[in-house]
């Protein structure tokens, strides 16, 4: 739905849709040893949509 795409990246903090690339990062983190003591949070990955 291309069409939407600007309407919603206008209404971001960072003025962008995210994409696969970004929310990755984000997963990748999660997953690694390194957040091991992270438990039963809620992460918002919107780009900044309810700033």
């Amino acid at each position: 739905m291309q069409e939407v795409v600007p309407a919603l990246a206008a209404r971001t903090g960072l003025g962008q849709v995210g994409g696969p690339g970004d929310v990755g990062g984000l997963i990748a983190t999660l997953v690694s040893d390194e957040s091991r003591w992270v438990t039963a949070q809620n992460v918002e990955v919107s780009g900044g949509l309810n700033l």
